[in-house]
């Protein structure tokens, strides 16, 4: 592709282009802004490649010559730049194009059997907004014709599927420069917001969890001593108040450390589990935000559990249930377990880490989850299990996360008083099981296609009277409806009924109730459901008895 784009744009500069989950991109500094009709023309260039099936050449060469062959491309320089004097540096050469790549390569341009370009984006270069801004195409590749169409049609239902097209026409929420990648939820997405809180607050009465609050700023002494300054600094948002700095919080773990630390605990107290629902804000770069998926506010279904070495077990295991029990009760399927390992910024020891990451492993090897371990992925302050899951059109998404702590209680010196009398020192066991809220969101609304389970549904039920005499009985079936706690509305606009009904079709409204002068002498409802299916002349009573019995079950409709 790189190739195809300079033989059209010979002044162009290349930057970055590596592949990705489903596909590649590439970034270039243009003399003019892309179009569509630019990627077809680019895409004959590229087949005219193929069909020379050219080899693929590589060849490791000197910085020196690497700087030479890089002369007149700034973005490759900087990249070579980058790369460590112990790396090697190599090149890939197709008939009479070269770039500098790290490969590996196929052999021949002519194993490229089945591509397509999908579509031309802004990015800054390295992610910074005060860098330049490139232009870049995605693309995708499969080894056949038929695995392609499969893919295009996943991106086409995936399209249809996007939580931001969604959240607009469904008014679930909106952003606005005002506040940037900072989601403002609109009383429909707080509604389902505040159910999904609410489904997390009763899993934490079964399963022991205390909910606290904690303050949204803190002084930066204690970000220094959380190692969070050290290490997650460029996250972070700071202000100077009386000549003293503060910052935001972009997690909850310091402020539980510092609730831990105010009281004594005994053996016999732990575990002791904080849940916390507060916000929290971290700096992202605007190249990187994406809808609700990757904000800068956000709260999360936050937990720390303190707990003694010899309960550690139990706790994950507890969690890793609880995990289960949520994906079910949302729809989701069977999760995959990563086992995510000491990264090269951390802090702590290195026998700390050892212990933390046996640990881990041996409570996921007690599970009936089978997993895979990661070298580089884990936090700061410890391993975690990370938790992947697919949605309705097989995209994986990354929601839970359990995370071992060795590393906070020795940094705040935190205590229990052992059996024997003695002062030990507990582990922390960072949690979440939604992951962000709002992230979920975001995933919940495509996994669904906006069309949330009965029981997350902002609006469950509208009543529709088919002419203005039958809106007192409306009215009626309206209040019936709310004093069982169904969400419910009507729609009394002087509009046709078949419009009526295609508008409640198009808001995912699970139950739409035909009122008219039949249902008003039989105190009945005729039913339609999103999915379009009938049933005339139901009694209320009945009808309130189903729906009751489907919101408790958690049915999808």
């Amino acid at each position: 592709m790189a190739d195809a784009v300079l033989s059209l744009f010979p002044e162009g500069k290349l930057a970055i282009g590596p592949p990705t989950d489903d596909g590649f991109y590439y970034d270039f500094d243009l003399p003019r802004a892309l179009t569509p009709e630019d990627l077809q023309r680019i895409e004959a260039r590229m087949r005219e490649t193929i069909a020379r099936n050219a080899p693929f050449e590589r060849r490791v060469i000197s910085r020196d010559e690497a700087m030479r062959v890089c002369q007149g491309q700034p973005f490759k320089l900087e990249i070579l730049d980058s790369i460590p004097e112990s790396e090697q540096i190599s090149l890939y050469t197709h008939g009479s194009f070269t770039d500098l790549c790290e490969g590996p390569h196929v052999a021949r341009t002519g194993d490229v059997r089945a591509f397509k370009l999908l579509s031309i984006a802004g990015a800054y270069w390295r992610g910074d907004e005060h860098r330049p801004m490139l232009q870049r195409i995605y693309g995708t590749a499969f080894e056949s014709q038929d695995e392609l169409k499969a893919h295009l049609q996943r991106l086409e239902e995936a399209a249809k599927r996007d939580h931001r097209k969604l959240g607009k026409e469904l008014d679930l929420f909106f952003f606005d420069p005002i506040a940037p990648a900072s989601p403002f939820f609109l009383p429909k997405g707080a509604t389902v917001y505040n159910l999904m809180v609410g489904f997390m607050r009763g899993l934490y009465t079964r399963y022991g969890y205390q909910e606290v609050i904690t303050p949204q700023i803190f002084s930066t002494d204690l970000w220094k001593r959380s190692g969070h300054y050290e290490n997650y600094l460029e996250n972070m948002y700071f202000t100077v108040v009386e000549e003293r700095e503060f910052g935001v919080k972009p997690m909850n773990c310091p402020g539980h450390t510092v609730m831990y630390a105010t009281q004594t605990h005994s053996y016999r107290d732990l575990p002791l589990r904080y849940a916390d629902f507060g916000r929290l804000h971290r700096y992202e770069r605007s190249g990187v935000t994406h809808g609700l998926t990757r904000v800068r506010s956000f709260s999360q279904d936050d937990a720390h559990v303190f707990c003694r070495p010899d309960q550690v077990y139990e706790e994950v295991a507890s969690i890793l249930h609880m995990m289960r029990e949520t994906y079910d009760a949302f729809g989701l399927g069977e999760p995959r377990v990563i086992l995510s390992l000491r990264p090269a910024k951390r802090g702590g020891t290195e026998e700390m880490w050892d212990r933390a990451e046996s640990i881990l492993r041996d409570a996921l090897k007690r599970s009936s989850y089978a997993f895979e371990e990661v070298l580089g992925e884990g936090a700061f302050y410890g391993p975690k299990i990370d938790v992947f899951t697919k949605d309705a059109i097989g995209r994986e998404w990354q929601l839970s996360t359990v995370q071992l702590d060795l590393f906070m209680p020795e940094r705040f010196g935190l205590e229990y008083v052992a059996e024997d009398g003695s002062p030990q020192r507990p582990v922390m066991v960072h949690r979440a099981i939604l992951g962000s809220l709002e992230r979920f969101m975001g995933v919940l609304i495509e996994h669904n296609a906006g069309a949330f389970p009965l029981w997350l549904a902002p609006v469950q039920a509208v009543v529709i009277p088919i002419a203005d005499r039958h809106n007192d009985y409306a009215r009626q079936v309206a209040s019936a409806l709310k004093a069982q706690d169904v969400r419910v509305q009507i729609d009394d606009r002087k509009e046709r009924m078949n419009g009526k009904i295609r508008d409640a079709q198009m808001q995912k409204v699970p139950y739409m109730l035909i009122v008219g002068d039949e249902e008003v002498n039989s105190s009945t409802v005729s039913v339609r459901t999103r999915r379009g299916d009938n049933k005339k002349g139901l009694p209320l009573p009945d009808f309130i008895t189903q729906v009751r019995t489907a919101i408790q079950d958690r049915a999808a409709e």
